[in-house]
């Protein structure tokens, strides 16, 4: 992939419509705009003009905009072609592009270039993928906000600090023998505490950011015939679900996504735990303990008639400790017993109705919650697993720095690696196959 390349590709999605835009990029683009348009549109002016063919037949008629470097997404000359959007006429068109010099973009290529030419941070350039691949409201609403630097700025005021405070910790080690102590004389404790505050802060908001993204994946567990195909069914608001009388009913994990407050919910039914001879319902319970392994939350649901049984017990004994569980007391409509949740340290119980309805409200709220989900989601931006990581090492080291104030080659060596996990995020020190994981996995014409 070579930045010196002049690329082209088909910017809108695939199928028919009633537009469709082929983009280009790259030092060939007025070359190529000369010998496809006849001549050079003005610069960030709408033309209509014909697409031609070698031989100057006209291949399409339509929009051609014109950016000339710096002055584009990309920070190159860039071209738009905005013609009708069938499938054939615009792969007419991206083909007589290439044959005037330009080559097929790889994924992600347009944005990677903006990057390099300093146009978008990292965060930014990754937030053009959320922003298009947004499943809600709320997402869309984040991945905007750190496609216009929130997200970033936030980083670079914590960089900033940590420069300045830094800058205090060399000036002691350079000059040791002066009685003026750098350190007290700038309140740099004070200094310290203030940037682990703020950056609790910013992890606090790039986690719902997280979430937004990602979601919060719930597998439902128990016995045969306790309602949690019911429970899937009533979640999602539709019979996605086969419910019978019939034990073993669910034999295979059935996957729905949800949406509670703009969180993606990804909600797993699977097979009743049981001893079976039935080989198929065996495979399907080997694939619950699957699913069990990758979830965040793992809602146990109990006939509230029968309440907790020795097989319900024997599965709490088998769930990874680290699982968040939930004890989900169903069919409290048969039993006349109210709604409610019992909470108790780590344990809870939710009691409610899957057939009717009555307490799926606390199950929502409770979800919520441990989504870390709050009211207001103004100031939420979009971040991604590789942000979360970065903003944990930088508090580990702040941590250690504030464990090791008083050394002050270890503490100027912890400033300097936080503020290293930091850079990682906007991209001032990122490695080429990282570039390359994150930009890959956008679509051909961005």
């Amino acid at each position: 992939m070579s930045n010196a390349d002049t690329i082209a590709a088909i910017a809108t999605a695939p199928g028919k419509g009633g537009i469709g835009v082929v983009r280009l990029s790259g030092k060939a683009v007025p070359e190529i705009a000369r010998a496809l348009l006849g001549k050079l549109p003005p610069p960030r002016y709408a033309t209509l003009s014909n697409f031609f063919e070698a031989d100057g037949c006209a291949i399409d008629q339509g929009i051609a905009l014109y950016f000339p470097a710096p002055h584009s997404f990309t920070g190159d000359d860039v071209l738009e072609l905005q013609g009708h959007g069938g499938p054939a006429v615009l792969q007419l068109l991206l083909q007589r592009c290439i044959s005037l010099g330009a080559r097929l973009a790889e994924p992600g290529e347009f944005t990677r270039r903006a990057y390099l030419n300093d146009k978008l941070d990292l965060a930014q350039a990754e937030s053009v993928a959320d922003l298009i691949d947004a499943a809600s409201a709320e997402a869309a609403r984040s991945a905007m906000r750190s496609l216009q630097g929130e997200f970033s700025q936030r980083i670079r005021g914590l960089v900033d600090a940590l420069i300045k405070l830094r800058t205090l910790v060399e000036a002691t080690l350079d000059f040791p023998e002066e009685e003026v102590d750098f350190l007290q004389q700038a309140d740099a404790h004070g200094a310290l505490q203030d940037i682990q505050l703020r950056l609790n802060q910013v992890m606090q908001t790039a986690k719902q950011g997280s979430l937004l993204r990602e979601g919060l994946t719930v597998v439902l567990i128990g016995q045969p015939n306790v309602g949690k195909s019911s429970l899937l069914n009533r979640l999602a608001g539709e019979e996605v679900a086969i419910v019978t009388p019939v034990a073993g009913t669910t034999r295979d994990a059935i996957r729905q996504s949800i949406q509670l407050e703009g969180i993606p919910i990804h909600v797993i039914d699977t097979a009743g735990l049981r001893e079976t001879q039935d080989e198929v319902e065996r495979i399907g319970i080997a694939r619950t303990w699957a699913a069990v392994e990758h979830a965040h939350v793992a809602l146990l649901v109990i006939d509230a008639a029968q309440g907790v049984a020795s097989a319900d017990r024997a599965i709490l004994a088998r769930l990874p400790a680290a699982l968040p569980v939930v004890q989900v007391f169903n069919k409290i409509d048969l039993e006349q017993q109210p709604p409610r949740m019992l909470r108790q340290d780590t344990h809870t119980e939710i009691y409610l109705s899957a057939k009717t309805g009555v307490g799926m409200e606390l199950l929502h709220d409770f979800l919520l919650e441990l989504a870390g989900w709050q009211p207001s989601g103004e100031g939420v931006f979009m971040a991604r697993e590789r942000h979360l990581r970065a903003l944990h090492q930088a508090r580990r080291h702040l941590e250690l720095a504030s464990e090791n104030f008083r050394q002050l080659e270890f503490l100027a060596e912890e400033l300097k690696l936080a503020q290293n996990a930091l850079n990682t995020i906007c991209g001032e020190f990122s490695a080429d196959d990282l570039l390359g994981e994150i930009f890959s996995n956008f679509c051909i014409g961005k």
